[in-house]
């Protein structure tokens, strides 16, 4: 059943409080009130299901749970840690709307939220939080827009043929460990013959005996067939679970091998691409982790990090001004899976933009965009700035649009840091986008918060 609201948030033991422990700090009652208005849950009611609204266990109130994801991605915590630091603050308490004779969430209900609900319902929302404050009065005017991607890296290490061998051969054996069914075929578990080799590998390029590149070809190429034996029997196994799903346990047995094709292709994609680099053939769409088959090697030239792991996500913020230290809204981010430019990514901005209303008459943007796709995509604005070409304005209109433009990249810098937008903790392309879209809401809640103080 679902639950927009909880219930009385004060109580007697209140009363014995001191007035500073009751009154929320500034930038938590800013927020407060913003969270305040009841549309925020209009997309979180609209996405649960009609028949399961008014049936079953009651759900943790909404309100309680979107005011601890915001606190979680202003704050940096894990799930668990977010639980603990809210139980133990009266401020964050209050904030939550959790009484102090009720009790804090356990944090795999807010995980398990945050997983239902996805990427589209945080979008949503903070689509009404951007309208709400682009309408009446005080109202935010969005006169200026700066466009910029980066890469919001996935949760995996850094991958090799090898590593990825073994992982593979590892998931398969820990998913057929799970099948309970008689005569099932055996699917062994060969990470540790594939670990052997490796360490033989690092031993080998340790030494520097030149003889680096034949071995690590001869050894991957071993664990290559290795995990092309476990996809065989991990095939074969999941065949016998069909076969067998008759009667009780049927739809067990049916998930169980689902599961185990599912891991089959990826751990046949792993051994495909081994057989293609012993060969010396190109390597397209690369394959990166077995948890998340939707992180890919994406370059984009930088010196700290020439190769990144994750997805490209297309940022878009709405300044009043272009001033320095210009601080706007982000409207919800434009991402793909694999490593797509700039222009590829625009249209999907092009139709948030239109999709809020919102018509900024200059927009500032990287050398990576063409002025044609730009006029074709974007809303008709009356300057266009493009870095590193030949722009329309004065040589003093465009310096000033060029230091605005560069405001984008320390803007992606102060959301990697202070919202957790460097690294998605969630595994997958809608992971990624969930994460996003918090860490978007976060920062917009506290832009409007700052301005209204």
């Amino acid at each position: 059943m679902l639950r927009l609201s909880g219930g009385q948030v004060e109580s007697l033991f209140d009363l014995g409080l001191p007035v500073e422990v009751r009154e929320l700090p500034a930038d938590l009652a800013a927020l407060d009130g913003l969270l305040a208005d009841p549309a925020l849950l209009g997309p979180v009611e609209r996405a649960w299901d009609r028949g399961a609204r008014g049936r079953g266990r009651p759900t943790v109130p909404m309100t309680v749970f979107v005011r601890l994801m915001v606190v979680k991605q202003r704050s940096g915590w894990g799930y668990e840690t977010l639980v603990r630091e809210v139980s133990d603050s009266l401020h964050l308490r209050r904030f939550c709307r959790i009484a102090l004779t009720e009790r804090v969430p356990d944090e795999s209900t807010v995980r398990k939220l945050v997983r239902r609900l996805g990427a589209d319902v945080v979008d949503d929302i903070c689509r009404v939080v951007i309208t709400r404050a682009t309408t009446g009065e005080r109202r935010f005017v969005a006169r200026a827009a700066r466009i910029d991607s980066t890469v919001i890296e996935a949760d995996v290490r850094y991958p090799t043929d090898i590593g990825l061998a073994a992982d593979a051969t590892k998931a398969l054996a820990r998913a057929a460990a799970t099948v309970v069914a008689p005569d099932a075929p055996r699917v062994r578990n060969r990470s540790r013959a594939i670990g052997r080799r490796q360490r033989k590998l690092n031993r080998t390029l340790a030494a520097r005996t030149g003889q680096g590149k034949p071995t690590a070809l001869r050894l991957t190429g071993e664990a290559g067939a290795l995990v092309e034996r476990s996809v065989r029997e991990a095939r074969r196994l999941a065949e016998h679970l069909r076969r067998r799903a008759r009667g009780r346990g049927a739809q067990r047995k049916l998930m169980a091998a689902r599961r185990l094709e599912e891991l089959a292709e990826r751990a046949g994609t792993v051994a495909r691409q081994i057989r293609q680099r012993v060969a010396g053939e190109k390597i397209t769409n690369r394959l990166v982790s077995i948890a998340d088959p939707d992180a890919r090697p994406i370059r984009k030239g930088k010196l700290r990090a020439p190769t990144e792991f994750g997805s490209v996500i297309q940022l878009a913020e709405l300044c009043e001004n272009t001033r320095r230290g210009a601080r706007g809204l982000i409207v919800p981010a434009a991402s793909q899976i694999g490593s797509p430019n700039e222009p590829d990514l625009l249209p999907a901005t092009a139709v948030e933009l239109d999709r809020l209303n919102l018509r900024p008459r200059e927009v500032a943007l990287d050398g990576g965009f063409f002025p044609i796709g730009v006029a074709e995509d974007l809303p008709d604005p009356q300057r266009v700035f493009i870095a590193g070409r030949q722009s329309a304005g004065s040589r003093r209109t465009n310096r000033r649009l060029a230091r605005f433009r560069v405001g984008i990249e320390g803007r992606i810098s102060h959301l990697k840091r202070r919202y957790g937008l460097r690294r998605s903790r969630l595994k997958g392309h809608h992971g990624a986008r969930t994460w996003t879209a918090w860490a978007i809401l976060a920062y917009n809640l506290d832009t409007l918060a700052i301005r209204a103080a």
